[in-house]
């Protein structure tokens, strides 16, 4: 009986904690999603992503001249992308790219139990939400955890709206490949003089 009194209130107290953390979960998420936490896109934002693109500078024959850039970014539909270029990118970033919504748990959870040294378990569509969304890189640990649960909520919100074609387009047109080229279309010409 006295081993049954003594566990009583652990247990209670453990009930407790798991029933708070099973609700702040929720809580946390709702407060990140309505920008309590730092800026979030809105829905126009996230229909309309803004990406910094080139301008090409076209002669009247349509010889290209030149570009100006801040970043040298050009958009290619997913249709102009060699299928080999998705392959590639799913299997070195992200294997269950068409099976999950925005945040692959598995792989989250083998990133957790391993403590990153397997791997990291951003999804392609949590790297998009991050190129979109968060260009810099913040410097203090909490900034980044707060900004990981940043990209969660907005990678959810773009499956809902983008088909993962739609998506893996978009990624490969927002990516940084090197220094000066970002998308595909420019690095594929920078690096190989060829079509993405």
């Amino acid at each position: 009986m006295s081993k049954e009194n003594n566990s009583s209130p652990f247990l209670r107290k453990f009930w407790k904690f798991f029933i708070a953390f099973i609700i702040a979960i929720p809580v946390f998420f709702t407060l990140v999603s309505f920008g309590i936490l730092g800026h979030m896109p809105d829905i126009q934002e996230l229909e309309n992503p803004k990406s910094a693109l080139a301008s090409d500078l076209i002669s009247e024959d349509g010889v290209l001249l030149g570009q100006y850039y801040i970043q040298k970014r050009s958009n290619v539909p997913y249709s102009e992308i060699n299928v080999s270029v998705y392959d590639a990118l799913i299997s070195t970033e992200d294997r269950r790219f068409y099976d999950h919504s925005g945040i692959d748990l598995r792989g989250l959870l083998r990133a957790v139990a391993g403590m990153g040294k397997d791997g990291g378990a951003s999804t392609i569509t949590q790297q998009l939400a991050r190129n979109l969304f968060h260009e810099e890189r913040p410097k203090h640990k909490i900034t980044r955890v707060i900004q990981k649960f940043k990209e969660w909520v907005i990678a959810i919100q773009l499956e809902r709206r983008y088909t993962k074609d739609e998506i893996i387009a978009m990624y490969l047109n927002t990516v940084q490949f090197s220094g000066s080229s970002y998308g595909i279309k420019s690095a594929s010409n920078q690096f190989f003089a060829k079509k993405p």
